[in-house]
């Protein structure tokens, strides 16, 4: 943020920023129901790098509690699986020619009170973000008012702008983690 203009849009983009990223977070918490985005964060050790899985194989949910993951040079194979069991994601690949299968366990009670912990904890990192944000513009308000660059009625004009979309993307926080705890709870 410029500390010599107020943008409201760029503290808004700043603002959906943070809730893009907790809606990755969130995506990446295991529910019981299979979800290509599980493997996001898998690395594969290919071709003398570090790849993601995405670019080795095709990664599919056939049924709701199966990922298939379609390794495209059969030689990767062992090294897909490999680095799918090293990634701790709780799940057990079964090999089957150039195909791995990856079944989806239901969670326990107790690891459905886990997930949604930890998706609170995510939810709550991120309405932070975003008053820090709020903050920040604020702030800028104050000064721009202080230094003469804003009249005192723009100052409050913005200041209640910037309120009101803070108040709307914690709303949307919310509501994204109330969806999530749904689906950890239904499952």
């Amino acid at each position: 943020m410029s500390l010599t203009t107020f943008d409201l849009k760029e503290i808004e983009t700043r603002m959906r920023a943070s809730l893009d990223a907790l809606k990755r977070e969130l995506a990446g918490l295991r529910t019981g129901r299979a979800s290509a985005h599980l493997l996001d964060p898998v690395q594969v050790n290919v071709y003398g790098s570090r790849m993601p899985l995405n670019q080795v194989a095709t990664v599919a949910v056939p049924e709701p509690r199966m990922i298939s993951v379609q390794v495209w040079d059969k030689s990767n194979v062992q090294a897909v699986d490999k680095a799918i069991r090293e990634a701790n994601l709780g799940v057990n690949p079964i090999l089957d020619g150039t195909m791995i299968r990856l079944p989806i366990p239901a969670p326990t009670a107790e690891r459905r009170q886990e997930l949604a912990k930890q998706a609170h904890k995510y939810a709550e990192a991120h309405r932070v973000a975003v008053r820090n944000v709020r903050r920040e513009g604020m702030d800028l308000l104050k000064k721009l008012e202080k230094d003469g660059k804003m009249s005192e009625d723009e100052h409050h004009k913005n200041s209640a702008k910037v309120q009101e979309l803070t108040d709307k993307l914690v709303k949307e926080i919310d509501q994204t983690l109330a969806t999530k705890e749904t689906e950890i709870h239904k499952v």
